[in-house]
């Protein structure tokens, strides 16, 4: 998303990543080059398709769909983002391809299979590559939504800094969708994040513990974060290709470039009905949080990363039956209740915040109440998959998830 001078929920962005596969196989397809210069007429990294755009990722078999410009309300790009959809994949089907939603690939070998992108930028990705070594899930097999919200000064960097944190640890309660890794179930609802978090290990500053640091303004962003960061890289980076904010990997960045703060959180769904679902109610959430519905500014910004990591460590593991049994965080968003499941406080935050949010109707009411009510989606693939699916069975279950991309609708078990 583009930036400008936006006030707190004055406007959204949002970022969608899916994976090419093959028709057939469904095995992955590295062609987002080659669907890009088929809509463009030539080679290139995005490609304008009025209110939303397409471009490339790192792998060659990963495309990008995005509003182009900030919207003021997020429920009306699903309309768009689906037409955009069955665009690229009337183009996959000429190529023998099609898009294939959720985390991560349920059965992609990064070592053998990875294709970085190569085209404009690709000193960018090449440089990626010869540090860290792309090829592996930690980088070549990961889709995510990028949720950005952006700010006006330091002021509102802060309020919505310290209220991002504090939701961060709930999100894969509902957001969770990668629960099979290299043909087999991995033990864990969202796979994504964890290999996300070790995938710059050689150089941790670079993700942290993903739950940002307490900082609430630019000059400690920058002093406690991002030079740190800058400095680890120099070593192997000494021409600066990768010294930029978006270098910074924690699960939510300072994008001091567009006054946002862009949380990566959350894998991508089975449509663009339940991303935006997610999105909507997610930043319903951290409104409420900021607008002190439920504890004071001053009691947010005391909250240090071990007690939000040990929730995320939980959800990340068990989805929306992971239990919080800390009282001051669940005072935090008004639950009485102790202990209680993520999915509990979840139907807490519905009744709460999410049935008097302007956009929480219709549709998109109708797809969070799947997730809340049947789980997030790993939760779903799982109940289909069984305790220990052949490839002929996340064939069929990924092919019906491909459908299901299509078609813009739920999937059930």
């Amino acid at each position: 998303m583009k930036g400008g001078s936006l006030g707190l929920f004055e406007g959204y962005g949002i970022e969608l990543e899916y994976m090419i596969a093959d028709s057939a196989t469904l095995d992955v397809l590295p062609v987002a080059d080659e669907v890009l210069r088929t809509a463009a007429g030539r080679y290139t990294t995005d490609f304008q398709a009025g209110s939303v755009s397409w471009s490339n990722e790192l792998a060659l078999h990963v495309m990008e769909i995005k509003n182009t410009g900030p919207v003021p309300f997020l429920g009306g790009l699903a309309a768009p983002f689906q037409a955009n959809i069955t665009k690229i994949n009337g183009i996959l089907e000429k190529m023998g391809g099609r898009l294939m939603p959720s985390g991560m690939h349920p059965w992609m070998d990064p070592f053998k299979e990875t294709q970085i992108w190569h085209r404009r930028n690709g000193r960018i990705y090449a440089t990626y590559d010869r540090i860290f070594d792309c090829s592996n899930h930690g980088w070549s097999n990961i889709q995510s939504v990028h949720l950005n919200l952006p700010f006006d000064g330091d002021t509102e960097f802060g309020r919505l800094h310290a209220a991002v944190r504090l939701v961060m640890p709930l999100m894969p309660a509902v957001a969770a969708s990668s629960p099979i890794v290299g043909g087999k179930i991995s033990g864990l609802m969202d796979s994504r994040l964890h290999y996300y978090r070790i995938n710059q290990r050689m150089i941790p500053v670079i993700s942290g513990r993903i739950v940002p640091e307490a900082v609430f303004t630019r000059a400690d962003y920058e002093d406690k974060i991002l030079r740190k960061i800058y400095r680890a890289i120099e070593r192997y980076d000494q021409q600066g290709v990768l010294a930029h904010d978006w270098l910074n990997s924690r699960g939510a960045i300072a994008r001091f470039d567009r006054s946002t703060i862009e949380i990566r959180m959350l894998d991508v769904q089975e449509c663009p009905l339940a991303d935006l679902a997610l999105a909507i109610s997610l930043t319903a959430v951290i409104r409420a949080m900021v607008d002190e519905h439920w504890c004071r500014y001053e009691e947010q910004r005391g909250w240090q990363v071990r007690p939000l990591l040990k929730i995320l460590d939980a959800t990340i593991r068990l989805g929306e039956r992971a239990v919080i049994d800390d009282p001051s965080s669940l005072r935090s968003f008004g639950v009485k209740t102790n202990p209680a499941t993520a999915l509990q406080v979840w139907k807490h935050l519905e009744r709460e915040v999410l049935r008097h949010h302007p956009s929480f109707e219709g549709a998109i009411a109708s797809a969070m109440g799947v997730i809340l009510e049947r789980g997030p989606l790993s939760r779903r693939i799982l109940r289909a998959t069984g305790k220990r699916p052949g490839l002929t069975r996340l064939k069929t279950i990924y092919g019906k998830l491909c459908d299901c991309l299509m078609k813009g609708a739920m999937f059930f078990a």
